[in-house]
C-alpha cells in the first residue's frame, strides 16, 4: 500500500503522553496481584487457565477489532473500552475473592488490553514514521514510569487493607485517564475503510517477512512477561518474602523501563537502525531468567538485581520491537497494526497452557528455565530482519 503523507501533531502526542502515564500506574496496581486474587478465588497456584481463557477471548476480539473501528472510529473504541473497564472495577470493589470476581477479572484483562490497542490507533494517527523510535520510546518511557510505583502501592495497600483498597484505587485513576482522554482525543476518530476477513489479514502479513520476524519477536517478548508476571508473584511469597518486600523488588526491577527506552529509541531513529540492539537484548533477557532458576531464597537485594538485569533487555526489546514495526506499516494499517498484538494473547494462551500442564510434573522454579528457552529461540529470526535505515545511514543530520 502507498503510504499517505503523515504529519506530527505535537500537542496530541503531549496528550497521549500524560493518558499513557496515568494508564500504566492504573494497570501496573493490579496486573502484579492478579494471579494472587485468583489464586485466592479457586484455593491452588496452576492459575494459568484464567489467563488462558481471557486471552483466547481477547484474541478473537483482535483479530476483528479492525470491523469496530471501521464502525465506531478509533477514539470511540477506546472510550467504549474504557468506560466497561470502569464499571468491571466498580464490580470488583463489590465482591470478595469468588467465582464472580473470577469472571470479573478476566473482562478487566480483556478489555484493559482492547484499550492499550486502541491507543495504538490514536499514536500511529499523530505521529510520524521516521520518529518512530523516539516517539514510541518516550511513549513507553512514561508508561512504564506510571509503572514503576504501580507494584509499590498495590502491594502496600494489599499488605494494609486487601482487594478492596487497590481496586477503589485503580477505579480513581482510571476514572482520571477516562476524563482526559475524553477530553482530547474526540477529533482522532477516523475509520479504518477495508473490509477484510481474517484470512485476508493472515495473506497480507504472511507475505512480508520481516513483519512476521519481528512479530516471532514480540510473540518471545510477551511470553517472557505472561510467565514472569504470573509465577514471579506466587514464587516469591512461596519463599517466604511479604508483600512489602515483593513491592520494592518489582519497583527495582522496573527502573530498565524508565531508563532506557527512549536513549534505545532515539539510538535506532538516529544512528544504527534496530537490529543489533535486538540480538544484543534478547541474549541479555534470555540468558539473566535462566540464571533465577539457581538463586534459591536469596535476598531482596538479590532478587531486586537479577530482575532488574532480565527487564533491561525487556525493556531494549519492547522498544526496538516498535520502532521497527511502526515504521514498516502506516497509520491507515489498522488490520496490521490488529494482527501484530495478536503475540500478546498468543503468548499468554500458549504460555499458560503450557506451563499449566508442564508445572503438573515439575516444580515451580522451572518457569525460569522454560522462559529462557523461549526467549533465545527469537536470536535467529532477530538476525535475519532486514535492518531499518537510521538518519545518520541515510545521510541525514
Amino acid at each position: 500500500m502507498k503510504k499517505h503523507k503523515e504529519k506530527l501533531d505535537e500537542g496530541k502526542i503531549k496528550l497521549v503522553t500524560f493518558v499513557t502515564f496515568l494508564m500504566g500506574f492504573a494497570q501496573a496496581m493490579l496486573i502484579y496481584v492478579m494471579s494472587t486474587y485468583f489464586e485466592l478465588s479457586i484455593g491452588t497456584e496452576n492459575v494459568g487457565i484464567f489467563y488462558a481463557v481471557s486471552y483466547i477471548i481477547f484474541l478473537v476480539i483482535l483479530l476483528n477489532l479492525h470491523k469496530f473501528v471501521r464502525i465506531l472510529g478509533k477514539s470511540n473504541v477506546f472510550y467504549f473500552s474504557l468506560f466497561a473497564k470502569l464499571i468491571v472495577i466498580f464490580g470488583l470493589i463489590l465482591v470478595e475473592p469468588s467465582k464472580i470476581g473470577i469472571i470479573l477479572m478476566i473482562a478487566y484483562i480483556i478489555l484493559g488490553h482492547i484499550e492499550w490497542v486502541a491507543l495504538d490507533f490514536i499514536i500511529e494517527e499523530v505521529s510520524t514514521d521516521r520518529m518512530s523510535g523516539r516517539i514510541r520510546g518516550m511513549h513507553l518511557t512514561i508508561l512504564n514510569a506510571g509503572f514503576l510505583f504501580g507494584p509499590f502501592v498495590s502491594t502496600y495497600f494489599l499488605d494494609k487493607i486487601n482487594f478492596h483498597g487497590v481496586f477503589i484505587f485503580a477505579l480513581i485513576f482510571n476514572i482520571f485517564v477516562f476524563i482526559f482522554a475524553l477530553l482530547g482525543f474526540r477529533k482522532v476518530n477516523k475509520k479504518f475503510e477495508q473490509k477484510l476477513k481474517v484470512l485476508d489479514i493472515l495473506k497480507k502479513v504472511l507475505a512480508r517477512k520481516n513483519i512476521m520476524r519481528i512479530y516471532y519477536i514480540s510473540f518471545v517478548l510477551e511470553f517472557f512477561y505472561a510467565l514472569m508476571v504470573i509465577y514471579t508473584p506466587i514464587y516469591l511469597r512461596d519463599l517466604g518474602f511479604s508483600w512489602g518486600e515483593i513491592g520494592k523488588i518489582f519497583t527495582v526491577m522496573l527502573i530498565p523501563f524508565v531508563i532506557f527506552q527512549y536513549p534505545a529509541g532515539l539510538l535506532a531513529d538516529k544512528k544504527m537502525g534496530e537490529k543489533e540492539l535486538l540480538f544484543f537484548s534478547i541474549l541479555i533477557m534470555g540468558i539473566s531468567t535462566m540464571l533465577i532458576y539457581f538463586i534459591g531464597t536469596g535476598s531482596v537485594v538479590k532478587w531486586a538485581l537479577i530482575l532488574f538485569i532480565t527487564r533491561i533487555g525487556a525493556s531494549l526489546i519492547e522498544i526496538l520491537r516498535d520502532s521497527y514495526f511502526y515504521k514498516r506499516i502506516d497509520c491507515r494499517d489498522v488490520d496490521v497494526i490488529d494482527f501484530f498484538r495478536t503475540s500478546l494473547p498468543m503468548a499468554y494462551i500458549f504460555a499458560t497452557i503450557f506451563s499449566s500442564f508442564i508445572f503438573l510434573f515439575l516444580p515451580i522454579k522451572f518457569v525460569f528455565i522454560l522462559t529462557g528457552i523461549i526467549v533465545l529461540s527469537a536470536l535467529y529470526p532477530a538476525f535475519r530482519l532486514t535492518d531499518n535505515r537510521s538518519e545518520k545511514e541515510m545521510g541525514k543530520s
